[in-house]
C-alpha cells in the first residue's frame, strides 16, 4: 500500500441482489420476512450489516486493519438499488511501521439520499 493521504477518497458502487440478501440471511441468521419476502416490486430490504460491507470493501482495497468502525443507518436499502460509497481519509499519522488513520464513509442511493455513514479508525502497515 502506498502512503494514504489526508483528503484522499476511494469510491465503490454496488447493487445488491435478492440472492445476495438470501445468502447473507443464511449466513447471519437475519432472515426476517422483510429480507426474504419480496415486495410488490420484487425487491427485498438489504440487511444493515450487508450494506455495511460496502465500507469494508473499500477498507480491503486499502489493506486497512480497522480497530473501530461505527455505522449509522439512515434509511433502508433495497435490492436492485445502486449504492455508491465514498471513503475519505480525514487524518493520517505516520509511524515507523504503519499509518494510523481515521476515515469517513458516506453511502448514497441514486437519488443522492444518504443511506449509511461510517467512521473507521485503524492502521495500514507500511510495505516492507
Amino acid at each position: 500500500m502506498t502512503k494514504p493521504i489526508e483528503g484522499e477518497t476511494s469510491t465503490f458502487e454496488r447493487t445488491f441482489t435478492v440472492e445476495d440478501v438470501q445468502q447473507f440471511a443464511e449466513l447471519s441468521g437475519d432472515d426476517q420476512p422483510r429480507h426474504t419476502e419480496p415486495d410488490e416490486d420484487g425487491r427485498v430490504m438489504v440487511q444493515g450489516l450487508l450494506t455495511a460491507t460496502l465500507p469494508t470493501k473499500l477498507g480491503g482495497d486499502n489493506e486497512v486493519l480497522a480497530s473501530t468502525m461505527e455505522f449509522n443507518f439512515h434509511q433502508p436499502v433495497y435490492t436492485g438499488e445502486p449504492i455508491t460509497c465514498r471513503s475519505t481519509f480525514d487524518t493520517v499519522v505516520e509511524r515507523d511501521d504503519r499509518y494510523e488513520f481515521v476515515s469517513d464513509v458516506v453511502c448514497e442511493n441514486t437519488d443522492g439520499e444518504t443511506v449509511l455513514t461510517s467512521t473507521t479508525e485503524g492502521i495500514i502497515w507500511k510495505d516492507d
